[in-house]
Protein backbone atom coordinates (compact mmCIF):
# COMPACT_ATOMS: atom_id res chain seq x y z
CA UNK A 1 0.00 0.00 0.00
CA UNK A 2 1.32 3.45 -0.93
CA UNK A 3 1.69 5.69 2.08
CA UNK A 4 -0.24 8.97 2.14
CA UNK A 5 2.22 11.87 2.29
CA UNK A 6 1.36 14.41 4.99
CA UNK A 7 2.40 17.97 5.76
CA UNK A 8 1.70 19.43 9.20
CA UNK A 9 1.76 23.06 10.28
CA UNK A 10 1.67 23.41 14.06
CA UNK A 11 3.58 20.17 14.58
CA UNK A 12 4.82 21.01 18.09
CA UNK A 13 1.38 21.99 19.37
CA UNK A 14 -1.23 19.71 20.93
CA UNK A 15 -2.94 18.72 17.65
CA UNK A 16 0.36 18.43 15.79
CA UNK A 17 1.79 16.08 18.41
CA UNK A 18 -1.38 13.97 18.33
CA UNK A 19 -1.18 13.80 14.53
CA UNK A 20 2.36 12.47 14.78
CA UNK A 21 1.13 9.88 17.30
CA UNK A 22 -1.28 8.62 14.63
CA UNK A 23 1.58 8.45 12.12
CA UNK A 24 3.64 6.46 14.65
CA UNK A 25 0.80 3.98 15.06
CA UNK A 26 0.33 3.61 11.29
CA UNK A 27 3.79 3.97 9.69
CA UNK A 28 2.66 1.82 6.77
CA UNK A 29 -0.21 4.26 6.01
CA UNK A 30 1.33 7.72 6.44
CA UNK A 31 4.60 9.49 5.72
CA UNK A 32 5.48 12.95 7.04
CA UNK A 33 7.16 15.00 4.31
CA UNK A 34 6.97 18.55 5.72
CA UNK A 35 6.66 20.13 9.16
CA UNK A 36 5.91 23.66 10.31
CA UNK A 37 6.33 24.73 13.94
CA UNK A 38 6.71 27.84 16.05
CA UNK A 39 9.66 28.51 18.32
CA UNK A 40 10.04 25.14 20.06
CA UNK A 41 13.35 24.26 18.41
CA UNK A 42 14.12 21.34 20.73
CA UNK A 43 10.88 19.46 20.11
CA UNK A 44 10.94 20.20 16.38
CA UNK A 45 14.48 18.87 16.10
CA UNK A 46 13.32 15.64 17.78
CA UNK A 47 10.42 15.37 15.32
CA UNK A 48 12.78 15.92 12.39
CA UNK A 49 15.14 13.22 13.69
CA UNK A 50 12.25 10.76 13.97
CA UNK A 51 10.20 11.51 10.83
CA UNK A 52 12.83 12.84 8.36
CA UNK A 53 10.70 15.49 6.61
CA UNK A 54 12.01 16.98 3.36
CA UNK A 55 11.38 20.59 4.44
CA UNK A 56 10.49 22.41 7.66
CA UNK A 57 9.55 25.94 8.65
CA UNK A 58 9.70 27.86 11.92
CA UNK A 59 8.62 31.25 13.20
CA UNK A 60 11.80 33.25 12.56
CA UNK A 61 15.45 33.16 11.47
CA UNK A 62 16.88 32.71 14.97
CA UNK A 63 14.69 29.63 15.56
CA UNK A 64 15.79 28.25 12.18
CA UNK A 65 19.42 28.63 13.25
CA UNK A 66 18.70 26.93 16.58
CA UNK A 67 17.04 23.98 14.84
CA UNK A 68 19.94 23.60 12.42
CA UNK A 69 22.45 23.61 15.29
CA UNK A 70 20.46 21.03 17.27
CA UNK A 71 20.25 18.74 14.24
CA UNK A 72 23.97 19.13 13.59
CA UNK A 73 24.71 18.21 17.22
CA UNK A 74 22.47 15.15 16.90
CA UNK A 75 24.21 14.16 13.61
CA UNK A 76 20.79 14.18 11.91
CA UNK A 77 20.26 14.93 8.22
CA UNK A 78 19.28 18.59 7.98
CA UNK A 79 16.25 19.29 5.75
CA UNK A 80 15.63 22.60 4.00
CA UNK A 81 14.65 25.03 6.75
CA UNK A 82 12.48 28.08 6.07
CA UNK A 83 10.83 30.61 8.37
CA UNK A 84 7.99 33.09 8.62
CA UNK A 85 4.72 33.07 6.70
CA UNK A 86 6.47 32.31 3.42
CA UNK A 87 8.06 29.26 5.03
CA UNK A 88 4.74 28.01 6.39
CA UNK A 89 3.20 28.40 2.95
CA UNK A 90 6.04 26.33 1.46
CA UNK A 91 5.37 23.55 3.97
CA UNK A 92 1.60 23.71 3.44
CA UNK A 93 1.85 23.60 -0.35
CA UNK A 94 4.88 21.25 -0.56
CA UNK A 95 4.78 19.47 -3.92
CA UNK A 96 5.31 15.96 -2.49
CA UNK A 97 2.47 16.29 0.03
CA UNK A 98 -1.04 14.98 -0.58
CA UNK A 99 -2.65 16.35 2.56
CA UNK A 100 -2.08 19.22 4.97
CA UNK A 101 -3.03 18.90 8.62
CA UNK A 102 -3.59 22.55 9.50
CA UNK A 103 -2.99 22.72 13.25
CA UNK A 104 -1.52 26.17 13.85
CA UNK A 105 -3.22 28.14 16.61
CA UNK A 106 -4.97 31.35 15.63
CA UNK A 107 -5.43 33.25 12.38
CA UNK A 108 -1.76 32.66 11.46
CA UNK A 109 -2.96 29.41 9.86
CA UNK A 110 -5.20 31.15 7.31
CA UNK A 111 -2.73 32.09 4.55
CA UNK A 112 -0.77 28.78 4.64
CA UNK A 113 -4.02 26.80 4.52
CA UNK A 114 -5.18 28.77 1.49
CA UNK A 115 -1.80 28.12 -0.14
CA UNK A 116 -2.30 24.38 0.36
CA UNK A 117 -5.82 24.50 -1.09
CA UNK A 118 -4.62 26.40 -4.15
CA UNK A 119 -1.85 23.82 -4.57
CA UNK A 120 -4.47 21.05 -4.70
CA UNK A 121 -3.89 19.51 -1.26
CA UNK A 122 -6.65 17.94 0.81
CA UNK A 123 -7.01 19.67 4.19
CA UNK A 124 -7.40 18.15 7.64
CA UNK A 125 -8.58 21.30 9.40
CA UNK A 126 -7.89 21.76 13.10
CA UNK A 127 -7.31 25.51 12.77
CA UNK A 128 -10.87 26.77 13.23
CA UNK A 129 -9.77 30.41 12.91
CA UNK A 130 -9.18 29.85 9.19
CA UNK A 131 -12.92 29.45 8.59
CA UNK A 132 -13.90 31.94 11.26
CA UNK A 133 -11.89 34.75 9.67
CA UNK A 134 -12.39 33.89 6.00
CA UNK A 135 -15.05 31.21 5.65
CA UNK A 136 -16.49 32.42 2.36
CA UNK A 137 -13.05 32.80 0.78
CA UNK A 138 -11.81 29.40 1.99
CA UNK A 139 -14.92 27.42 1.01
CA UNK A 140 -14.90 29.03 -2.45
CA UNK A 141 -11.22 28.10 -2.85
CA UNK A 142 -11.97 24.50 -1.78
CA UNK A 143 -14.75 24.26 -4.38
CA UNK A 144 -12.57 25.75 -7.12
CA UNK A 145 -9.64 23.43 -6.36
CA UNK A 146 -11.93 20.38 -5.90
CA UNK A 147 -10.08 19.29 -2.76
CA UNK A 148 -11.43 17.74 0.43
CA UNK A 149 -11.88 19.87 3.55
CA UNK A 150 -12.02 17.39 6.42
CA UNK A 151 -12.72 18.60 9.96
CA UNK A 152 -10.34 17.52 12.72
CA UNK A 153 -12.05 19.22 15.69
CA UNK A 154 -13.92 16.51 17.58
CA UNK A 155 -17.24 18.40 17.33
CA UNK A 156 -17.07 19.03 13.60
CA UNK A 157 -15.78 15.54 12.95
CA UNK A 158 -18.84 14.25 14.83
CA UNK A 159 -21.17 16.35 12.67
CA UNK A 160 -19.34 15.28 9.51
CA UNK A 161 -19.74 11.62 10.51
CA UNK A 162 -23.42 12.06 11.42
CA UNK A 163 -24.11 13.59 7.99
CA UNK A 164 -22.65 10.66 6.05
CA UNK A 165 -25.26 8.87 3.95
CA UNK A 166 -27.93 11.56 4.48
CA UNK A 167 -29.21 14.35 2.27
CA UNK A 168 -28.27 17.85 3.45
CA UNK A 169 -31.78 19.15 2.73
CA UNK A 170 -33.04 16.75 5.42
CA UNK A 171 -30.93 18.53 8.05
CA UNK A 172 -32.96 20.37 10.67
CA UNK A 173 -30.34 21.44 13.26
CA UNK A 174 -26.71 21.01 14.23
CA UNK A 175 -26.33 20.44 17.96
CA UNK A 176 -22.82 21.35 19.09
CA UNK A 177 -21.81 20.02 22.48
CA UNK A 178 -19.48 21.81 24.88
CA UNK A 179 -17.74 20.48 27.98
CA UNK A 180 -18.32 23.84 29.64
CA UNK A 181 -14.70 24.10 30.73
CA UNK A 182 -13.56 24.31 34.36
CA UNK A 183 -15.99 27.04 35.48
CA UNK A 184 -19.34 25.84 34.26
CA UNK A 185 -20.73 25.78 37.85
CA UNK A 186 -18.95 28.95 38.99
CA UNK A 187 -20.95 32.03 39.91
CA UNK A 188 -20.42 35.37 38.20
CA UNK A 189 -18.67 36.63 41.34
CA UNK A 190 -16.30 33.66 41.35
CA UNK A 191 -15.50 34.20 37.67
CA UNK A 192 -14.44 37.79 38.34
CA UNK A 193 -11.37 36.57 40.25
CA UNK A 194 -10.40 33.57 38.09
CA UNK A 195 -6.63 33.15 37.57
CA UNK A 196 -4.95 31.93 34.37
CA UNK A 197 -3.68 28.91 36.30
CA UNK A 198 -7.22 27.90 37.24
CA UNK A 199 -8.53 28.55 33.72
CA UNK A 200 -5.85 26.29 32.24
CA UNK A 201 -7.06 23.27 34.24
CA UNK A 202 -9.55 21.75 31.78
CA UNK A 203 -11.50 18.84 33.31
CA UNK A 204 -11.61 16.57 30.23
CA UNK A 205 -9.29 17.63 27.39
CA UNK A 206 -5.55 18.21 27.06
CA UNK A 207 -5.11 21.26 24.82
CA UNK A 208 -2.80 24.21 24.30
CA UNK A 209 -3.16 27.33 26.51
CA UNK A 210 -5.05 29.52 24.03
CA UNK A 211 -7.68 26.89 23.21
CA UNK A 212 -8.01 25.97 26.90
CA UNK A 213 -8.79 29.60 27.83
CA UNK A 214 -11.25 29.78 24.92
CA UNK A 215 -12.94 26.69 26.35
CA UNK A 216 -13.17 28.36 29.77
CA UNK A 217 -14.84 31.48 28.28
CA UNK A 218 -16.95 29.40 25.83
CA UNK A 219 -15.41 31.41 22.99
CA UNK A 220 -14.09 28.13 21.63
CA UNK A 221 -17.68 26.99 21.15
CA UNK A 222 -18.59 30.32 19.60
CA UNK A 223 -15.79 29.97 17.06
CA UNK A 224 -17.00 26.43 16.37
CA UNK A 225 -20.49 27.78 15.61
CA UNK A 226 -19.00 30.01 12.91
CA UNK A 227 -16.84 27.15 11.64
CA UNK A 228 -19.88 24.83 11.43
CA UNK A 229 -21.80 27.51 9.53
CA UNK A 230 -19.17 27.42 6.77
CA UNK A 231 -18.17 23.76 6.87
CA UNK A 232 -21.72 22.48 6.50
CA UNK A 233 -23.41 25.40 4.75
CA UNK A 234 -25.85 25.75 7.64
CA UNK A 235 -27.55 29.02 8.68
CA UNK A 236 -26.53 30.12 12.16
CA UNK A 237 -30.20 29.93 13.20
CA UNK A 238 -29.99 26.14 12.72
CA UNK A 239 -26.99 25.73 15.04
CA UNK A 240 -27.47 25.26 18.78
CA UNK A 241 -25.00 24.76 21.64
CA UNK A 242 -25.55 22.50 24.64
CA UNK A 243 -23.30 21.96 27.65
CA UNK A 244 -22.38 18.29 28.01
CA UNK A 245 -19.94 17.89 30.93
CA UNK A 246 -19.05 14.26 30.22
CA UNK A 247 -17.57 15.14 26.79
CA UNK A 248 -18.44 11.80 25.21
CA UNK A 249 -21.20 12.93 22.82
CA UNK A 250 -19.04 15.03 20.55
CA UNK A 251 -21.98 16.58 18.68
CA UNK A 252 -25.31 15.67 17.10
CA UNK A 253 -27.33 16.25 13.96
CA UNK A 254 -31.13 16.53 14.04
CA UNK A 255 -33.08 15.69 10.88
CA UNK A 256 -36.47 16.92 9.69
CA UNK A 257 -38.15 13.64 10.67
CA UNK A 258 -37.13 14.16 14.32
CA UNK A 259 -34.25 11.69 14.24
CA UNK A 260 -31.04 12.69 16.01
CA UNK A 261 -27.74 11.06 15.09
CA UNK A 262 -24.82 11.50 17.51
CA UNK A 263 -21.17 10.49 17.41
CA UNK A 264 -19.73 9.30 20.72
CA UNK A 265 -16.26 8.38 21.87
CA UNK A 266 -13.68 8.94 24.56
CA UNK A 267 -12.28 12.53 24.68
CA UNK A 268 -9.11 11.90 22.67
CA UNK A 269 -8.23 14.05 19.65
CA UNK A 270 -6.30 11.25 17.99
CA UNK A 271 -9.58 9.56 17.03
CA UNK A 272 -10.97 12.40 14.84
CA UNK A 273 -7.45 13.09 13.52
CA UNK A 274 -7.10 9.47 12.37
CA UNK A 275 -10.58 9.60 10.81
CA UNK A 276 -9.72 12.69 8.78
CA UNK A 277 -6.33 11.35 7.70
CA UNK A 278 -7.72 8.00 6.51
CA UNK A 279 -11.14 9.14 5.23
CA UNK A 280 -13.25 7.44 3.92
CA UNK A 281 -11.68 4.48 5.75
CA UNK A 282 -11.67 3.86 9.49
CA UNK A 283 -8.43 2.70 11.06
CA UNK A 284 -8.26 0.02 13.71
CA UNK A 285 -6.66 2.09 16.47
CA UNK A 286 -5.35 1.07 19.88
CA UNK A 287 -7.41 3.70 21.71
CA UNK A 288 -9.89 2.43 24.32
CA UNK A 289 -13.59 2.15 23.51
CA UNK A 290 -16.22 4.23 25.25
CA UNK A 291 -17.97 2.29 28.04
CA UNK A 292 -21.43 3.84 28.19
CA UNK A 293 -22.64 1.28 30.70
CA UNK A 294 -20.01 2.46 33.16
CA UNK A 295 -20.86 6.14 32.62
CA UNK A 296 -24.61 5.40 32.86
CA UNK A 297 -25.73 9.05 32.83
CA UNK A 298 -25.26 11.79 30.25
CA UNK A 299 -26.26 15.41 30.89
CA UNK A 300 -27.16 18.23 28.50
CA UNK A 301 -28.30 21.77 29.23
CA UNK A 302 -28.21 25.18 27.53
CA UNK A 303 -25.28 27.52 28.25
CA UNK A 304 -25.67 30.63 30.41
CA UNK A 305 -24.74 33.47 28.05
CA UNK A 306 -24.95 36.01 30.88
CA UNK A 307 -22.06 34.33 32.71
CA UNK A 308 -20.29 33.43 29.45
CA UNK A 309 -20.91 36.37 27.08
CA UNK A 310 -18.25 35.29 24.56
CA UNK A 311 -20.66 32.75 23.11
CA UNK A 312 -23.25 35.42 22.37
CA UNK A 313 -20.59 37.66 20.82
CA UNK A 314 -19.65 34.86 18.43
CA UNK A 315 -23.27 34.26 17.39
CA UNK A 316 -23.62 38.01 16.82
CA UNK A 317 -20.46 38.12 14.68
CA UNK A 318 -21.69 35.17 12.63
CA UNK A 319 -25.04 36.88 11.97
CA UNK A 320 -23.34 40.11 10.90
CA UNK A 321 -20.85 38.24 8.75
CA UNK A 322 -18.40 39.95 6.37
CA UNK A 323 -15.30 40.98 8.34
CA UNK A 324 -16.94 40.87 11.78
CA UNK A 325 -15.92 37.25 12.56
CA UNK A 326 -12.30 38.10 11.69
CA UNK A 327 -12.47 41.06 14.08
CA UNK A 328 -14.03 38.91 16.83
CA UNK A 329 -11.28 36.32 16.44
CA UNK A 330 -8.39 38.80 16.36
CA UNK A 331 -9.65 40.73 19.39
CA UNK A 332 -10.10 37.46 21.28
CA UNK A 333 -6.53 36.33 20.51
CA UNK A 334 -5.13 39.60 21.87
CA UNK A 335 -7.39 39.54 24.95
CA UNK A 336 -6.56 35.91 25.78
CA UNK A 337 -2.84 36.66 25.48
CA UNK A 338 -3.25 39.59 27.87
CA UNK A 339 -5.19 37.43 30.34
CA UNK A 340 -2.48 34.74 30.28
CA UNK A 341 0.07 37.48 31.04
CA UNK A 342 -2.20 38.65 33.92
CA UNK A 343 -2.57 42.07 32.31
CA UNK A 344 -6.38 41.85 32.33
CA UNK A 345 -8.96 39.84 34.27
CA UNK A 346 -11.06 36.92 33.03
CA UNK A 347 -14.18 39.05 32.46
CA UNK A 348 -12.14 41.67 30.63
CA UNK A 349 -11.82 39.20 27.73
CA UNK A 350 -15.44 39.57 26.51
CA UNK A 351 -15.37 43.26 27.44
CA UNK A 352 -12.42 43.96 25.16
CA UNK A 353 -13.95 41.93 22.32
CA UNK A 354 -17.27 43.74 22.61
CA UNK A 355 -15.60 47.17 22.49
CA UNK A 356 -13.62 46.24 19.39
CA UNK A 357 -16.70 44.86 17.63
CA UNK A 358 -18.69 47.98 18.51
CA UNK A 359 -16.02 50.10 16.80
CA UNK A 360 -15.97 48.04 13.60
CA UNK A 361 -17.95 48.65 10.43
CA UNK A 362 -17.99 45.35 8.52
CA UNK A 363 -16.67 45.34 4.96
CA UNK A 364 -19.18 43.61 2.70
CA UNK A 365 -17.92 40.85 0.38
CA UNK A 366 -14.34 41.09 1.69
CA UNK A 367 -11.41 39.65 -0.24
CA UNK A 368 -8.40 38.15 1.53
CA UNK A 369 -6.68 41.52 1.80
CA UNK A 370 -9.74 43.05 3.48
CA UNK A 371 -9.88 40.15 5.96
CA UNK A 372 -6.19 40.55 6.82
CA UNK A 373 -6.62 44.31 7.21
CA UNK A 374 -9.61 43.81 9.53
CA UNK A 375 -7.57 41.31 11.54
CA UNK A 376 -4.64 43.76 11.90
CA UNK A 377 -6.99 46.65 12.79
CA UNK A 378 -8.74 44.59 15.47
CA UNK A 379 -5.45 43.59 17.07
CA UNK A 380 -4.34 47.23 17.33
CA UNK A 381 -7.72 48.31 18.65
CA UNK A 382 -7.78 45.53 21.25
CA UNK A 383 -4.27 46.43 22.39
CA UNK A 384 -5.29 50.09 22.82
CA UNK A 385 -8.36 49.12 24.85
CA UNK A 386 -6.28 46.80 27.06
CA UNK A 387 -3.67 49.52 27.62
CA UNK A 388 -6.40 51.96 28.63
CA UNK A 389 -7.93 49.44 31.07
CA UNK A 390 -4.51 48.79 32.59
CA UNK A 391 -3.81 52.50 33.10
CA UNK A 392 -7.23 53.03 34.69
CA UNK A 393 -6.90 50.18 37.19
Amino acid sequence: MTRKKISIIGSTGSIGRSTLEVVRQFPDRFQVVALGAGSNAELLSEQIAEFSPRIVSVIDASTAEAVEKLLHDKSVRIPEIFYGQEGYCRVAAFSESQMLVSAMVGSAGLVPTLAAIEAGKDIGLANKETLVAAGEIVTAAVAAAKVALLPVDSEHSAIFQALQGNHREALSRILLTASGGPFIKASRHELETVSPEAALRHPNWSMGPKITIDSATLMNKGLEVIEAHWLFGTPVEQIAVYIHPESVVHSMVEYVDGSIIAQLGIPDMKIPIAYAMAFPERLKTSYPSLDLFRIRELHFYPPDEERFPCLGLAFDACRKGATMPAVLNAANEVAVHAFLKKTIAFYDIPGVIREVMDCHTPCSKPDLQAVLQADAWARKEASKIIDARTVNK
